[in-house]
């Protein structure tokens, strides 16, 4: 049997959901350079990741009572299949998340050399099969052509 190393990854930025803005919550949001990771639970616990990439789009809120108690909602977009919508609630300093995000996920499409009209799921005018990849088709609507996938 192959022996297993624990390849745990370098994070950039890690918090836990805040009640009363005290971290006493067991969902916990960790980004590392190229992906971001949620967890929650305490006996059962679900983990999920978004491949930063793949993120579409990110914003903040802050209402009333998160402002006093210094705390945000940072909503994030992505073309994940199992993650489309991720909203970090009750995260601190949530501006400052938002950019750190933002540079993050800049740099891993650079770094996979993703296009904006790869993330768009349509692949530009036409549609499925049209000019956006010289009309190579996209069944499944994440942005990559269906013959330059591997699953």
């Amino acid at each position: 049997m192959p022996k297993l190393t624990k390849n745990t990854p370098n994070y950039i930025w890690k918090d836990r959901k805040r009640i009363l803005g005290l971290p006493i919550t067991f969902i916990r949001y960790r980004m590392s350079e190229d992906r971001l990771f949620f967890e929650t639970g305490l006996i059962n616990l679900r983990s999920e990741e978004i491949l930063l990439y793949r993120v579409r789009d990110v914003s903040v809120t802050i209402s009333l009572w998160q402002r006093l108690t210094g705390v945000g909602t940072v909503t994030i977009s992505s073309t994940d299949k199992s993650v489309p919508m991720l909203a970090m609630r009750d995260i601190k300093q949530p501006r400052e998340v938002k950019e750190l995000l933002h540079t993050q996920v800049e740099k891993a499409k650079i770094a996979y050399r993703v296009r904006y009209t790869e993330m768009m799921g349509d692949m530009g005018p036409g549609g499925p099969g049209g000019p956006g990849f010289g009309g190579l088709s996209d069944i499944d609507g994440d942005g990559i052509p269906d013959m330059l996938e591997n699953d």
